[in-house]
């Protein structure tokens, strides 16, 4: 914010300070008695709802010897098959809609790069619950009726953009609604406009702090104060990077398309300790990847979202891919929280035997002097072993050898903290791709 400037309208929910009781809506005030009974009543309804409409539920259901009214308590529902991504794309386009298509109201859908889209609808009725819950998310980070929002995810079939927005006016706010791309003239558009929240990829943000320094901008002196981060995995060292960076708070929202898009889980801006579920709309479980046994809460594994509410596409036991776990509620106690996602199961590499996920070399890159955020994984083979080299842009004040010191660190660290051998390369700022929407970390180059 400008000297000599005061905010009108400040973020509430700082670090410390509990949301007033006010603002909490309906949901959030449920105590734990009262959510437990919302889930079963309306698990119940989803699994009938998805049974008696959707033939892919029904057959699958069949198979497995399952029933809706065999869904008696919340346990029960780990008796019934998973949904994954490849049921959506052998559905394409509409076979997963258990409503008709012309009471459809929005399409959204995949850029389908690995093989057909998957395709997503809304009725009126999930619309308006889509948009209530990205509300509450916003008020949870910190924003507050008459605030200005700055979304810069991208809009079109991607759920971002339209998600936030719409939630955003839900929660009585000004959207700007940037979209990705035109960095130059976003950073402008900041200034003038006076946002005091932006809705953004994690990379994304990072792009634009780039921006502002190019221009002789100090990212500190906007009017943004709270900063609620998705779509990738991120971690708490990009969070401090971020917060030093702009001087704003730096929160973490939850979600995918084939769920609902942004606005299952998010970060309340005075705890900061993970996401809530929203768990009168989204039934959370953690299961073991590779054996699909249900965890309970505290252990790591794959989480997984059965909707509770969503009437045009329910999902069952939908298998996100993202890794996780599930704590206590805290800020909202009546919803458990998931901690930070720390990565995908497809985006886990291996190498010799090592399970390495980018978050890990992140956190190694942001601790380090002299090299700034950006980064990409390249995955090679030198006869039958794989290699991996870690390419790090250095920041545009680091001398030669603050460079070479900084190879070496990066390179003991990930031997040290991770257990793999890799090469580091430092290159000149701003030499690597920059994003306008999801980052792409690991280029594999390996001989398929």
């Amino acid at each position: 914010m400008s000297a000599g400037t005061t905010d009108p309208n400040p973020p509430g929910g700082r670090r410390g300070e509990p949301l007033p009781a006010e603002l909490l809506d309906a949901g959030e005030r449920m105590t734990a008695g009262e959510l437990a009974e919302h889930q079963l009543r309306h698990l119940r309804a989803t699994l009938r709802h998805a049974y008696d409409h959707v033939e892919l539920y029904r057959r699958k259901f069949d198979a497995a010897g399952v029933a809706p009214e065999d869904c008696r308590t919340l346990g029960d529902l780990a008796r019934f098959p998973f949904t994954t991504k490849a049921d959506l794309r052998e559905s394409y386009p509409f076979g997963m809609f258990a409503v008709p298509v012309e009471e459809v109201r929005r399409i959204h859908a995949s850029s389908g790069t690995t093989g057909r889209p998957t395709v997503v609808g809304y009725t009126e009725h999930d619309l308006s619950v889509w948009a209530d819950v990205v509300a509450r998310s916003i008020r949870a980070a910190g924003g507050r009726r008459g605030h200005k929002v700055h979304v810069a995810y991208g809009y079109g079939l991607f759920t971002g953009g339209l998600g936030a927005h719409y939630g955003a006016e839900r929660a009585g706010c000004t959207v700007i609604p940037a979209s990705g791309g035109m960095t130059a003239r976003q950073v402008q558009i900041i200034q003038d406009f006076r946002p005091e929240i932006i809705m953004v990829t994690p990379s994304y943000l990072l792009t634009l702090l780039d921006e502002f320094e190019k221009q002789g901008v100090d990212p500190r002196s906007t009017w943004l104060r709270v900063g609620i981060f998705g779509a990738e995995p991120w971690t708490e060292a990009m969070r401090h990077e971020i917060e030093e960076r702009m001087d704003i708070h730096a929160v973490d929202i939850y979600g995918l398309s084939e769920v609902m898009g942004p606005g299952i889980a998010q970060e309340c801006v005075e705890t900061k300790d993970g996401l809530h579920i929203w768990e009168d709309h989204f039934y959370p479980e953690v299961v073991d990847p590779l054996t699909d046994r249900v965890l309970p809460d505290g252990e790591s594994g794959e989480i997984v979202f059965t909707s509770l509410t969503k009437e045009a596409l329910p999902v069952v036991r939908y298998r996100t891919g993202d890794l996780t776990r599930l704590l206590p509620g805290t800020a909202r106690p009546a919803f458990r929280r998931m901690a930070k996602v720390t990565g995908r199961c497809d985006d886990m590499i291996i190498l010799r035997g090592v399970n390495v996920f980018p978050t890990q070399i992140e956190e190694i890159l942001l601790r380090t002097p002299a090299v700034a955020p950006h980064f990409q994984l390249r995955l090679t083979r030198q006869g039958r072993l794989d290699r991996m080299a870690v390419r790090v842009e250095a920041r545009p004040d680091a001398a030669p050898e603050q460079r070479e010191a900084a190879a070496a660190a990066i390179a003991r660290g990930v031997k040290d903290g991770v257990g793999v051998t890799v090469e580091v390369d430092v290159v000149e700022p701003y030499t690597l791709e920059r994003s306008v929407g999801k980052i792409r970390r690991v280029v594999d180059l390996r001989e398929r």
